[in-house]
């Protein structure tokens, strides 16, 4: 797969590879340090099935269970994932209260199990607005999990690139005008501090599910040089697998950054 799903036989070899044949396979390789994943499709695979769309977040959740620990077991270091988007709150208010409510109760179900795996949690995004229960539930697993060595697993929750990048811009302007720092030396590395991501390192990889072929604005900086792997997939129905057919792709790529 390029963007979508390749026709070249190399990418359509790999689709008729079963879940170990490619877990194996990917482990012969050098690995993806960040893979970062739109999970889109929620909504849209529950009302395929006649179901409210809350059910599509509800078992969304399994999906999420399941690629932590695909990635954590093979591996990878940093999985980002884009749980709820600065856009989201302009969804309708009972869904966006349901999904407040599954993400109180999947944080405290999910800590024990990322303690167990030695998984690092982390939230990059506003807390503005967000309930303040839910900002005191997501802090106790962050402060929990702080000191775990295994994966680190990057929750965008009420994240947008754009206030990133805003937020970014007035920390530096701040900085210049404290005299902390001159004009001229902002450069990339000082804008890069200056994230929400800063000690994390760019994506290598970045997944988005259920077919749409845009970034929503999702780590706008970050991605200027990262592969991109769509498929039909909807969350929901995403397992390891997909995970480990992407990280096969991503791995049979030349990737050039800018050179010829």
């Amino acid at each position: 797969m390029a963007l979508k799903a390749g026709t070249d036989a190399a990418a359509v070899e790999l689709t008729t590879l079963g879940e170990r044949e490619l877990r194996d396979r990917i482990l012969t390789r050098p690995l993806p340090r960040h893979v970062a994943i739109i999970m889109d499709g929620n909504g849209r695979w529950a009302t395929s099935r006649g179901l409210p769309r809350v059910a599509g977040h509800s078992e969304g959740v399994k999906a999420v269970r399941n690629t932590v620990r695909a990635a954590g077991e093979v591996g990878i270091e940093y999985l980002t994932l884009y749980a709820f988007s600065s856009e989201n709150w302009n969804r309708p208010r009972h869904e966006v209260s349901t999904l407040m409510s599954l993400l109180e109760r999947s944080i405290d179900r999910e800590l024990p199990e990322l303690m167990a795996r030695n998984v690092r949690f982390r939230v990059i995004g506003r807390p503005n607005g967000v309930p303040p229960e839910v900002q005191r539930r997501i802090g106790h697993v962050v402060d929990a999990t702080a000191a775990n060595g295994g994966l680190t697993l990057v929750m965008a929750f009420n994240y947008g690139a754009r206030d990133e990048i805003v937020d970014a811009f007035r920390q530096l302007a701040k900085d210049v005008r404290d005299g902390r720092v001159e004009p001229e030396e902002i450069d990339e590395v000082r804008i890069g501090r200056a994230l929400y991501t800063d000690g994390v390192p760019d994506p290598d990889l970045l997944i988005r599910t259920s077919g749409e072929m845009r970034l929503s604005n999702f780590l706008l900086w970050q991605v200027a040089y990262t592969e991109l792997w769509v498929t039909p997939t909807r969350w929901p129905d995403f397992g390891p697998r997909d995970l480990y057919l992407a990280v096969a792709d991503f791995q049979q790529r030349d990737r050039r950054f800018g050179r010829v």
